[in-house]
């Protein structure tokens, strides 16, 4: 099995769960031991990619500025791209979104999120939702299998992890989880975008901490 044949399972909960005009968005990067695997909640429609039209890669992220500020700071993502995404906006192609992940794959690292089911805006989801795509999100670990993993905010590292997480209380706190006997480890940090865009700070601060404890490397450095 490979990482794309989880994506028909995708669509059938997207139309379950997401907005009936888009698609799910699925995941990118690394798709072979990446040194990071970083999980969000799910995407919305500002990600340009979840749109019937968009014919390319429906990858986390495309079409949107502010994530890629938290990427650029911890040193996984070139500086020439990172301002060319802020030039672009919204105004990404499908060739475009391509050489992005291409730099992520060079970074060594793999972007998903728990839920794929795309929603028009950032509404929250019941933990029912997103434990619908748990054992899928399992599966993509073990088809990568990452070194590290990093969880965005309390609602996905608490079902992630099967026990209530609060990040404020678990910062660079590694937690090790036994999937399908192999055991993986992984971090809770502050989700960094939308309402939690004040945390952006703390997100940064704690990744480069992990990298640096994890791989020995200053930030900047993991490639």
């Amino acid at each position: 099995m490979n990482i794309k044949d989880l994506n028909k399972r995708y669509d059938i909960l997207q139309k379950k769960h997401g907005a009936k005009e888009l698609d799910s968005i699925y995941n990118g990067g690394l798709e072979k031991n990446p040194d990071i695997c970083f999980v969000f909640m799910n995407p919305t429609g500002r990600i340009i990619a979840s749109r019937k039209d968009w014919k390319g890669r429906k990858s986390p992220w495309i079409g949107t500025k502010n994530i890629w500020d938290l990427f650029y700071a911890v040193g996984l993502l070139d500086k020439e791209l990172y301002y060319e995404i802020k030039k672009k906006g919204s105004e990404w192609t499908e060739e475009f979104a391509d050489f992005v992940y291409q730099d992520i794959e060079k970074h060594k690292y793999f972007i998903t999120n728990l839920g794929k089911c795309t929603q028009v805006d950032a509404r929250p989801l019941p933990d029912s939702v997103y434990q619908e795509y748990l054992d899928l999100l399992y599966q993509e670990f073990e088809i990568i299998q990452p070194k590290v993993i990093i969880l965005f905010g309390n609602q996905v590292s608490s079902i992630v992890l099967n026990q209530k997480i609060s990040v404020s209380e678990v910062r660079k706190k590694c937690f090790i989880k036994e999937i399908k006997n192999k055991k993986y480890k992984f971090y809770s940090v502050y989700y960094p975008i939308g309402n939690g865009r004040f945390n952006i700070g703390k997100s940064i601060e704690d990744i480069q901490w992990i990298i640096k404890q994890e791989f020995n490397r200053a930030t900047g450095d993991l490639k």
